[in-house]
């Protein structure tokens, strides 16, 4: 069985667990590094982490590797490459550059000498040369520069990860998928607890819990690049799509609920539950924060916050923070409160001690998931 090299992706912060998924789905030579995971696998674990993973922003696959010192070398090193074997002259490309202490003035130079090398390659085949396309692409190809090596990928799987065709509303600054779903891994949540999303939003958290308590592969309903590549089997792809869809368990009763002070955020949250089909399965309330009451004597509570960008919005968030406190000690002991937040100020002004607090990014923005123990008899909401 051929061995490829591979390289996922995914939101800082969200390393090791994303190491733990792809070691799950029978991944080989794992290192986690900032920002993402390298692994060796065959082509079908390919096509397998691209439906199942839930937590990867990309798989990219890595064509090739070699030291460099000027723009020059970065064309020769994408001209020994054999585009033509990989995918057809119709399909349009994009080329990306990642840099990190890059000694080259303009990644966008270096971009268009790998994008000119592809070009002369098919036109040495064929004559012809693929189209750019700078939106929406056929083929994504990924260039990331150290101080000293060049390395070619080919993404496999197109558009990001995270968009897994369920969001069809969503509020400000919404949460990505596979940033929450991964933020659920951290938790230590499990399919069988409760849990509960006070300020839910559009329902991101509530979601991704449903299609993973229900086995629904995250990729089930959308399309791939790999689907396009020379070598793609289509035979092979559509037995795993069978295989996923009947390991669903879609009677499986969920004690998932959310609720939110916005009737649009709610309205919002409901037309992605009807679109993930997961209408009637989760339990949603309009509600404000200090009025939630734990449903049930043990659970997770999970929320992102809302976080104010403005002053007068902040100012109201910090008189909010201690009464949230009050709410988790008078009303949720017995369970786990996690609160992902960019707010510096929430795990002081909440006026409980965080047990953990983890370091995530969403975006470029750092943030913390801050857990509470509300341990019972133990007001302070720490062992």
């Amino acid at each position: 069985m051929q061995l490829f090299q591979f390289f996922a992706s995914c939101p800082r912060g969200l390393e090791t667990v994303l190491a733990t998924e792809l070691d799950e789905l029978g991944a080989s030579t794992i290192a986690a590094v900032d920002g993402g995971v390298s692994f060796s696998g065959s082509w079908l674990l390919m096509m397998k982490a691209n439906l199942h993973s839930r937590i990867a922003s990309r798989f990219l696959w890595k064509l090739d590797e070699r030291a460099y010192v000027r723009e020059d070398d970065l064309y020769r090193l994408a001209l020994k490459i054999d585009w033509p074997a990989l995918f057809a002259v119709e399909n349009t490309i994009k080329v990306g550059v990642t840099a990190v202490k890059s000694p080259l003035r303009s990644t966008n130079l270096a971009a268009l000498k790998v994008k000119d090398a592809i070009c002369d390659r098919f036109r040495q085949v064929g004559g012809t040369r693929p189209s750019v396309d700078t939106q929406e692409p056929d083929m994504r190809i990924q260039l990331f520069l150290t101080d000293k090596t060049a390395t070619i990928y080919l993404d496999t799987s197109g558009e990001a990860l995270f968009k897994r065709g369920y969001r069809v509303e969503a509020v400000e600054a919404p949460l990505r998928e596979n940033l929450a779903a991964g933020i659920l891994a951290l938790s230590g949540w499990q399919i069988d607890e409760p849990l509960y999303d006070p300020m839910c939003g559009s329902g991101t958290f509530l979601i991704e819990a449903a299609l993973k308590a229900r086995n629904i592969a995250p990729g089930s309903r959308r399309t791939f690049a790999f689907q396009y590549l020379r070598q793609h089997d289509e035979k092979t792809w559509q037995s795993l799509r069978s295989e996923a869809k009947n390991a669903e368990r879609n009677e499986q009763p969920l004690q998932i609920s959310g609720s939110d002070v916005s009737s649009t955020a709610l309205t919002h949250a409901q037309a992605n539950l009807v679109a993930a089909k997961l209408d009637g399965a989760i339990s949603l309330k309009q509600l404000n924060m200090l009025d939630a009451k734990a449903p049930t004597a043990e659970g997770v509570l999970l929320t992102n916050p809302p976080y104010g960008i403005r002053l007068d919005e902040q100012d109201k968030l910090l008189a909010a923070y201690p009464e949230w406190g009050n709410v988790l000690k008078q009303r949720f002991t017995g369970w786990r409160a996690y609160f992902f937040t960019a707010d510096p100020a929430l795990a002081k002004a909440i006026r409980l001690k965080p047990s953990k607090k983890t370091p995530l990014f969403n975006g470029a923005l750092e943030c913390r998931l801050l857990e509470f123990k509300m341990i019972a008899g133990g007001n302070r909401g720490h062992d």
